[in-house]
């Protein structure tokens, strides 16, 4: 066996959460402008079983590749027999998700219903993980007073179905917007979400969580307070709630580029003998539910937005079977090359291939920022996964790795439609991981690139871009 590092598991779960859409970023300041929109909107919410039924929502739980998804427009299609429960993880109703959420909170931040606790209670105390739970802290839940919280001091309220309060989430600083209760709610959100998929990594690949040396968080939340807003460490907080008693963790930060970097950070860690075994894991971004909510009304669609993602994945030392993480192969986005997307094309999907004496065809799928089109092109961002497989293609042409003529068909066959909610650092790239486990340990596959790319001007202190690369290949030793 060689000493590279391996990808050995990987997991992704979804929590619909139509109740919690009217907090994300955009509705929570469109909505209270206008009751008639607010009726809208809460009118257009998805169904768990339409949300379940998704194709896309298949596809992101393993149950199909993003190839075989039925033709499009597919907004509207669900899948017959779906199943909540897919290869990778989950996608889980909002009512346990409300008491999972309080299962991880420490900080008495949720108060619920009791209704709404016992209904969460019975439901997670049936689930696969309910061991994996902390079911006395959803129980404590239940019995706090919730009249009166919400729309004093600061606290939230919380809605399932659609419009019937079901809990708060309260403010523990009433002077420290860092701390607000939308901030807490959405940290919570994540830290729920990331930690589902950490536990189905850790249970459904019969892992010893004292095995795990070390976590690193990539999603988008920015825990903190008013001195160190976004200091972390989510990473720790998800691994101490999932039980992981041996390990420590930090939080890596690139935009939507994360998980990528984290990838190989990990990786590194592992190769160099610093930890035997890391997790990269990531939860959901709340401000992101309901982003696109106008032009779905619009184009009279329900509200598409409505689902948070979370995914975690195992790094270890080369066992004899599972792809290798080449890091002779990474790829970056250098300052000098330039911000247009050709630049970071080539910097990412062509530079790292070049230098290994590889052809853009010995690759046998290409995953980069794989945004759902049915969500975004109703809003006009159009459909991201397409423009990216174009420029791949026209870039294996110019190096001469293909003929022109098979453009379409090298955009079709190494790329794949668009599939991953609007949570941008799941979407970029890492969404498809387990898809290339799977393909990879099969012999379906020799080569996977993993490409993602990071807005960093958004944060209005550079007008950089940036991104990361990096191949899997299959273990042959």
């Amino acid at each position: 066996m060689s000493d590279n590092p391996v990808i050995s598991a990987a997991t992704q779960v979804l929590a619909h959460l139509p109740g919690m859409a009217r907090h994300g970023s955009k509705p929570s300041r469109e909505l209270p402008k206008n009751p008639e929109v607010q009726a809208t909107f809460l009118a257009n919410l998805r169904s768990f079983e339409a949300a379940t039924g998704y194709p896309s929502h298949q596809a992101y739980l393993g149950a199909i590749h993003p190839r075989q998804m039925p033709e499009r427009p597919r907004a509207l299609l669900s899948m017959d027999g779906a199943s909540r429960f897919g290869p990778d993880g989950e996608i889980m109703p909002e009512e346990e998700f409300l008491g999972l959420m309080a299962a991880v909170d420490e900080f008495d931040l949720i108060a619920l219903t009791t209704a709404a606790a016992d209904r969460a209670g019975s439901a997670l105390s049936a689930h696969p993980l309910a061991k994996r739970f902390n079911m006395d802290r959803l129980s404590a839940v239940g019995k706090r007073d919730i009249s009166g919280q919400a729309g004093t001091l600061g606290a939230l309220n919380l809605y399932w179905p659609a419009d019937d309060v079901v809990g708060t989430i309260q403010c523990p600083h009433h002077e420290d917007e860092s701390l607000a209760a939308g901030v807490m709610l959405e940290n919570l959100v994540n830290k729920a979400s990331g930690t589902l998929a950490l536990m189905h990594l850790i249970e459904d690949n019969d892992l010893d969580p004292d095995s795990i040396d070390y976590v690193i968080s990539c999603a988008e939340e920015a825990v903190g307070d008013r001195y160190q807003r976004g200091g972390g460490n989510m990473a720790k907080a998800m691994a101490d709630v999932a039980g992981l008693r041996q390990a420590s963790g930090c939080d890596v930060k690139n935009f939507c580029a994360a998980p990528i970097p984290a990838l190989v950070i990990a990786a590194s860690l592992v190769k160099a003998g610093v930890f035997k075994r890391v997790v990269v894991a990531a939860g959901g971004s709340l401000p992101k539910l309901g982003m696109k909510f106008q032009g779905h009304l619009a184009k009279q669609l329900p509200i598409m937005e409505d689902v948070v993602g979370g995914c975690a994945f195992l790094i270890e030392a080369d066992n004899g079977s599972s792809p290798k993480i080449r890091l002779d192969a990474v790829g970056r986005h250098r300052i000098a090359a330039g911000g247009s997307n050709q630049a970071i094309m080539e910097a990412l999907a062509v530079e790292p291939l070049e230098r290994n004496g590889l052809k853009m065809a010995d690759v046998d799928d290409f995953a980069t920022e794989l945004h759902d089109p049915e969500i975004t092109e109703p809003q006009g961002s159009g459909n991201v996964p397409e423009r990216n497989y174009k420029m791949i293609a026209g870039l294996a042409v110019r190096r001469g790795d293909i003929p022109r003529d098979q453009m379409a068909e090298f955009a079709a066959t190494k790329g794949m439609p668009g599939f991953s909610p609007t949570q941008g650092h799941l979407a970029s790239a890492i969404c498809y991981l387990p898809h290339a486990l799977r393909r990879l340990t099969s012999g379906d596959a020799q080569r996977v690139h993993l490409m993602a790319k990071g807005s960093l001007f958004l944060g209005r202190m550079s007008q950089q871009s940036d991104g990361m690369s990096v191949l899997l290949e299959r273990n042959s030793d």
